[in-house]
Parts: structure tokens; C-alpha cells; sequence
């Protein structure tokens, strides 16, 4: 084997990398648009979060005063 043998010992490293990367990649393309479909939209959240802490008004003065209130904008 002589001299050859660290070159061929770094050929088979960089070979066993690439191979890895490419499978990474590959599961990576194949899974990435998956992941996609389940984000909702900003808009979807941000209207989720405001029904979380908007309550409606109960108290039917309050509505009106909120209304002309509102209107006078």
C-alpha cells in the first residue's frame, strides 16, 4: 500500500460524506413541503389570537357607547 494509502483513506471519508449529504438533502426536499401545508396563514393566527382575548360586550350601553365611539373615528 505504501504512500497511496492516506489518499485513499481521505477518498473514502469525502466519499461516505457526500453520500450522507445527499441522502440529507434528499429526506430534506421530500419533507419540507409537508411541513408547509400544516403552517396557517398569519392571518389565520392573528384572528385566532383575537378571539382568544376579545370578549363581546354583554351590556348593551357599553356596545352603544362603544359604536358612536367607533363612528366618531
Amino acid at each position: 500500500m505504501g504512500a497511496n494509502s492516506p489518499i485513499i483513506i481521505f477518498l473514502i471519508v469525502l466519499g461516505v460524506t457526500a453520500v450522507v449529504a445527499l441522502v440529507a438533502f434528499i429526506i430534506y426536499r421530500t419533507i419540507r413541503p409537508k411541513l408547509k401545508e400544516d403552517k396557517p396563514s398569519d392571518e389565520e393566527i392573528l384572528q385566532d389570537e383575537m378571539n382568544r382575548v376579545l370578549q363581546d360586550v354583554e351590556d348593551e350601553e357599553v356596545a352603544k357607547q362603544i359604536s358612536d365611539y367607533k363612528d366618531d373615528e
